[in-house]
């Protein structure tokens, strides 16, 4: 699967959604007078996931902005997990996974690679009860809103990332339930009178589309090495 390290090799759908989300968040963002702020998080959000999707190592790049501004959000929110999250451990992991991509890239290719039905069930045991101990450790932090939820998507985050930094295809089928999970967290925030709802739940959901194209991608490139 080769690495786009330019701005050419855009087909229609990738283009087509980009604009499409695009002209949703300044939409949304001139009806609810939501800050320029939370629209930058918003658009370096979807950038960094629809080249994440590309094999594009300026997914890092993006990502580094908006993982440091959706911190913020999710601090005046409450969700403290998700702030741990991605201050202490998105903001090393964009740094690392730049340079693991880089370093595994053969004439321009990324080598994409697939888990064995061993691993699938490893990750899947990982994630239940992960999940299960930070939803407890997060229920006793005062002010802390929609613990379980909050520890599904930050579980799920460390998971999903360690899977994209050591290229496997997998991580995209976890970041679809993680997506699905996180724009409940979101709608539940929205319902609370959070000002900064609306808009997340417009990005999540277009990480939730990009997460189903990432997948379709990615077997494709995992195929092509196994081949």
């Amino acid at each position: 699967m080769q690495v786009n390290k330019s701005w050419g090799g855009w087909n229609l759908f990738e283009l087509a959604w980009l604009v499409l989300f695009t002209s949703i968040a300044v939409g949304f963002t001139v009806i609810s007078k939501d800050s320029l702020f939370g629209f930058t998080v918003f658009i370096t959000g979807v950038l960094c996931v629809v080249l994440a999707a590309k094999g594009n190592l300026m997914s890092y790049v993006f990502g580094m902005y908006n993982t440091v501004g959706y911190a913020y959000l999710a601090y005046v929110n409450g969700l403290f997990g998700e702030v741990m999250l991605n201050l202490l451990f998105f903001v090393p992991m964009n740094v690392v996974g730049f340079y693991m991509w880089k370093n595994n890239s053969n004439n321009g290719k990324l080598s994409m690679r697939q888990l064995e039905l061993k691993g699938l069930l490893l990750v899947g045991a990982i994630c239940i009860a992960g999940c299960l101990l930070l939803g407890f450790g997060l229920s006793f932090i005062p002010g802390q809103n929609s613990p379980y939820i909050d520890a599904i998507t930050t579980v799920l985050s460390v998971v999903a990332t360690l899977l994209m930094v050591r290229r496997f295809k997998e991580q995209w089928l976890v970041y679809i339930v993680l997506n699905m999970f996180t724009v409940l967290l979101w709608v539940i925030r929205m319902l609370e009178g959070s000002g900064e709802g609306l808009l997340m739940i417009v990005m999540w959901s277009a990480y939730l589309v990009n997460a189903v194209y990432g997948y379709y991608n990615w077997n494709k490139g995992a195929r092509e090495v196994s081949a």
